[in-house]
């Protein structure tokens, strides 16, 4: 059984405070939001074992202990550029209900990545939706984190009616899945780019467009060179951490569409793909992903409110990668001494019920096939009940 600790949303909205000192307040906001968190469990095998983890909500870092800690403190800046305004839909990053159509949007300060880019209507919120690190984001998106998912970046973004372009600059870990985050942006930093379009090509259904991509610049290992130096009989066994150096590069893509099929019911699909020479620093040991899947809400059966989802995806990695897992490497979440590679195949569905006004229970169950891309090891089915309530 697995249960929800920890998510890329807030559970709870930020205490947004808007700047009213401008009469011109349709055109230029200013606010300012702070979420705090507390996080406890340590997941199914300490959350080690598998690229694509059962549990997004998971600290993988069980030493850090459930004392409350800030998860995020953003300031953000909006600049209209038009006077034709969109509705918008209430979150945990804005309280607005209407905002311009073509605007700028700046955001600094400590934040999830994740709550920008690879967003998905159906497949991103661990609260209500997919639970699995893979289906809920991209494995192959190694993005800027610390233990817990969060990092201090600046993000701008250009909004306006059929597309939207954002970018940010992102402080990485010191070390792979390290709490501490690295302040030296000459040695380390992570660069972060999407392009979203919103098109309809099935006539008035609508469909969403992201495009990838991001560059890693971080102390990192080296796969090849590790595997050389066991080979050569320098190291008793491969060892990525002795062959960090500063400089190493880690770059990778990403393919994000959501598509409404009909009333209710919607589709989506991810694919990943990231360089696999040098090693997995802040996400997940993932270095190809493909997924697809569907939700569906309860309308037909008269739980309006209710919602079913399922998804099929697999989880690949690089030759070097898997060699030096071969031989008996570590990452930070592998390492069984040895590999008989195949693909991971996860399959997840869910079923979330709306209880009455602010509370859902959910029940997920996934079927992992090669965990760990160990044809030795499983297969594995995963049971799991969430209780999600909003205040």
């Amino acid at each position: 059984m697995v249960a929800a600790t920890r998510s890329k949303e807030a559970v709870l909205a930020p205490p947004f405070a808007e700047d009213t000192s401008n009469d011109n307040q349709r055109f230029r906001t200013l606010s300012c939001g702070a979420v705090f968190e507390s996080a406890g469990g340590q997941g199914v095998s300490t959350a080690l074992g598998l690229a694509g983890f059962t549990n997004l909500d998971v600290v993988r870092n069980t030493t850090l202990g459930s004392k409350p800690y800030l998860g995020r403190l953003i300031l953000h800046q909006t600049i209209s550029l038009g006077e034709e305004t969109v509705h918008s839909e209430r979150n945990f990053l804005s309280l607005r209900t209407e905002q311009s159509e073509r605007r700028i949007e700046f955001r600094a300060g400590k934040m999830s990545i994740a709550d920008f880019f690879d967003v998905n209507g159906v497949g991103s919120d661990s609260h209500l939706q997919f639970m699995n690190w893979t289906v809920d984001n991209n494995g192959a998106y190694d993005y800027a984190a610390d233990t817990r998912g969060y990092t201090f970046a600046g993000v701008a973004e250009y909004h306006s009616r059929n597309w939207s372009t954002r970018f940010a600059e992102a402080l990485m870990p010191r070390v792979a899945n390290g709490i501490n985050l690295d302040w030296d942006l000459r040695r380390a930093r992570a660069e972060n780019i999407e392009v979203e379009l919103r098109l309809s090509l099935a006539r008035t259904r609508p469909t969403t467009i992201r495009l990838l991509s991001y560059v890693n610049h971080a102390d990192m290992g080296s796969y090849r060179e590790a595997i050389h130096s066991f080979i050569e009989g320098h190291d008793p066994r491969p060892d990525i951490e002795a062959h960090r150096r500063q400089g190493h590069v880690k770059y990778g893509f990403g393919f994000n569409a959501e598509q409404e099929l009909a009333n209710g019911v919607r589709a989506f699909a991810r694919a990943g793909w990231n360089e696999g020479h040098n090693e997995s620093f802040a996400y997940t040991e993932v270095n190809g992903t493909a997924a697809v899947g569907a939700d569906i809400g309860g309308k037909p059966w008269q739980r309006s409110r209710d919602k079913l989802g399922v998804a099929l995806l697999g989880n690949s990695i690089s030759g070097d990668h898997r060699r030096y897992l071969q031989l008996g490497g570590r990452g930070f979440l592998l390492g069984d001494g040895t590999l008989t590679y195949g693909r991971e195949k996860i399959f997840e569905t869910y079923y979330t019920a709306r209880i009455k006004q602010g509370v859902y229970v959910s029940f997920d169950l996934q079927h992992i096939s090669n965990p760990g891309y160990n044809r030795d090891r499983g297969p594995v089915v995963v049971p799991s009940v969430r209780l999600h309530l909003d205040l």
